[in-house]
């Protein structure tokens, strides 16, 4: 496919594996870009092999990251090939077969203005325990805090429209979390994701792979850290600030009038803090919606604690917690999809 361009982000790489899959490559693409992430000096012969074979290989001085080697193409193509159509990046291990490259060039033919990702099957026997495991995890929390179910998170074979590819240059992230970032970035830009099933394909337990189960995986989980901290400093303002009120009111009705007086505090701390740091959407109307959804929920927690509390006469402060705990995740899901959804 001539306007499609195949990026292959590259670091020290094991050149027998790779070179087989480039020569496979080669046969089905002539635009290949390879992008020579600060690799150690002893591969330069095998990388010069490639110019010399008429594949665009680009370099990092330092290794820098596979965020940034996919944006250094894809930023080096915008400007020198006006005409090209879009990309798929794909991994230099040999995870990637090249008849899955072909599926994902041709969904980019057909769907230039969606993300294309392959993904893989996690309930095969060749599956590492810690892709599998750490996949699950990833994609259970997407679906929580990101309200976007995906079967592969952390997938490396993804086509790109050029539009897409312009959109993507500029997004956040050095290493494997800008591959995390670009999913949020979708759901945030209302752009649409495809999924092609793929190949699983895990050569000696992933043993090439430079992922680093724990620093990368810190950096990709921190993205979310954000949601959990306002969310639950939330919450937990809200307890406390019921425990004092109900202490110190003498009204008959203390539950309901200390869930009022909490919530309205609590309430003006997360939306603050929502508007600014989560969502970033600040206006009149997502001010009147979050309100709406404040004052529904404050009535449901007063009148079911209240219940509850008359019912089984124990702690109304354990009640308060469970109660709340409960509105609190589904108040995360009707923020997101609802109040401070972009239009």
């Amino acid at each position: 496919m001539k306007d499609i361009f195949i990026i292959v982000p590259t670091y020290d790489p094991d050149e027998e594996i790779m070179a087989k899959f480039m020569n496979e490559l080669k046969k089905e693409f002539k635009n290949i870009c390879i992008v020579n992430d600060g690799s150690n000096k002893s591969h330069n012969k095998f990388f010069e092999d490639f110019k010399k074979d008429g594949i665009l290989v680009l370099n990092h001085y330092v290794n820098y990251g596979k965020g940034r080697a996919i944006k250094t193409a894809f930023n080096y193509l915008l400007n020198n090939y006006p005409n090209i159509a879009g990309c798929v990046t794909c991994d230099c291990d040999g995870q990637h077969s090249v008849s899955d490259i072909k599926k994902l060039a041709k969904e980019v033919i057909e769907n230039p203005n969606k993300l294309i990702l392959g993904v893989r099957n996690f309930d095969n026997d060749n599956v590492p325990k810690k892709s599998k495991y750490g996949n699950k995890i990833t994609r259970n929390i997407f679906k929580l805090f990101i309200g976007i179910d995906i079967s592969d998170t952390q997938t490396g074979l993804r086509g790109f429209g050029k539009e897409l590819m312009i959109n993507f240059v500029t997004t956040s992230g050095e290493r494997y979390e800008y591959e995390t970032n670009m999913l949020i970035e979708c759901k945030e830009k209302s752009i649409k994701i495809k999924e092609v099933e793929i190949e699983t394909i895990y050569l000696n337990n992933n043993a090439t792979s430079h992922f680093n189960p724990l620093k990368d995986s810190i950096k990709i989980y921190k993205l979310f850290l954000k949601y959990f901290i306002v969310a639950f400093s939330s919450f937990v303002l809200d307890i406390i600030l019921f425990i004092c009120f109900f202490n110190i009111l003498t009204i008959n009705s203390k539950i309901l009038g200390a869930t009022i007086l909490a919530r309205v505090v609590s309430s003006i701390y997360n939306y603050l803090i929502n508007s600014n740091l989560i969502f970033k959407e600040m206006s009149l109307k997502t001010l009147l919606k979050y309100y709406l959804l404040a004052v529904i929920q404050m009535i449901i927690s007063g009148c079911f604690v209240t219940y509850l509390f008359n019912l089984l006469n124990i702690n109304v402060v354990l009640i308060k917690i469970v109660i709340d705990f409960i509105i609190w995740i589904i108040n995360l899901i009707i923020q997101r999809e609802f109040v401070f959804k972009e239009e």
